[in-house]
């Protein structure tokens, strides 16, 4: 039984769930400045909707690339390569997050108001782009941009169902792209990059290999520099949009920003370290991988505190790590080892 339970939890990817389904939960913090404060219950239904997103997406992958998944030695521990979950579970799964999410949409937030059905627009538009970039994800090169919009329409969706008259911030939108950065980031460079040796082999079309990321047969990484520009370039402009708000008007502390600075140049140099990688070392990657991953989330949480306060940033900031150390014994993993 608890084997059961542990693989229905690693392909949900259960531990990281407390990160990766926040983003309705900033688009709604987006819009404090105008006045509007959510409630912790609205925030909380954001927060499973995000869960069931998600989900809803990892399952589907999962699905998709279960025959190109057998071909690597190092997936066969994933539950629909092992058989111990049917793929017909993971379609009924996929299909009770679905209509998870939209019960919650209807029953908690339905507001005959433009704002309400911008937010439906919102989430079908991230539904339907995650599930392309599912389905033709490994055959279509630039894919990793529509996942990246499939992310970023989370944050839309939030802010509208919670403001009561359809205007987004530039908070909403600085924090769109930043998702956006974000997600085409891990899933073109550190993905393609971490990927390279094996992608070629299962004739795999992404930015990565495109550009000429290749690994020799002597584990030899070459990055060409275009690649390298491409990867410094999305950084780059992720540190130059945290701190637009402060032309905007918004009031800083000076310890607000410093820390923000350190954030950025934090995640710049994991950046760097990897995109000047010249030996191919997976288990290396992965641990700078995670680093970045996680210190680049506090991006958002910091940028906010003039409007959330310095508290619920905190709180922001802790509650994945939290949800991510409660969670990840539970799939038998071992706490800070990236998966697969």
């Amino acid at each position: 039984m608890g084997t059961i339970i542990a693989d229905y939890a690693r392909l949900m990817r259960l531990p990281g769930l407390g990160g990766l389904s926040i983003a309705p939960v900033f688009g709604a913090l987006s819009l404090v400045g105008t006045g509007l404060m959510p409630s912790l219950l609205d925030l909380t239904l954001l927060f499973i909707v995000g869960i069931f997103s998600a989900v809803y997406g990892f399952v589907l992958n999962d699905y998709i690339d279960v025959e190109v998944d057998r071909l690597s030695s190092e997936l066969s521990e994933r539950p629909l390569v092992k058989g111990t979950i049917s793929k017909r579970t993971a379609l009924l799964m996929c299909l009770l997050s679905v209509i998870g999410a939209f019960l919650i949409i209807f029953l908690f937030f339905y507001n005959n108001h433009p704002s309400f059905y911008l937010g439906i627009i919102s989430i079908l538009l991230s539904a339907f782009l995650g599930s392309i970039y599912n389905i033709y994800g490994k055959k279509l090169i630039g894919a990793d941009f529509l996942v990246a919009l499939s992310e970023a329409f989370l944050v839309l969706f939030g802010a509208f169902m919670v403001s009561p008259n359809g205007i987004l911030t530039i908070f909403t939108w600085i924090i769109f792209i930043l998702t956006f950065n974000q997600v085409l980031y891990l899933n073109a460079v550190d993905g393609g990059i971490k990927d390279a040796d094996h992608d070629v082999f299962m004739k795999v079309k992404n930015i990565a290999l495109s550009a000429g990321v290749r690994v020799t047969a002597e584990k030899h990484l070459l990055i060409p520099w275009g690649f390298r520009l491409f990867g410094v370039g999305i950084r780059l402009f992720s540190a130059a949009l945290v701190f637009i708000p402060v032309f905007y008007g918004t009031s800083y502390e000076w310890w607000n920003l410093l820390l923000l600075a350190l954030v950025v140049v934090g995640v710049i140099m994991l950046s760097l370290r990897l995109l000047t990688s010249t030996i191919f070392n997976r288990k290396q990657m992965r641990k700078n991988i995670s680093a970045s991953t996680f210190l680049r989330y506090f991006y958002v949480p910091i940028m906010l505190i003039p409007l959330i306060g310095l508290l619920s940033s905190c709180i922001l900031i802790v509650f994945p790590f939290i949800w991510y150390l409660l969670f990840t014994p539970l799939i038998g993993g071992k706490l800070f080892q990236p998966g697969i």
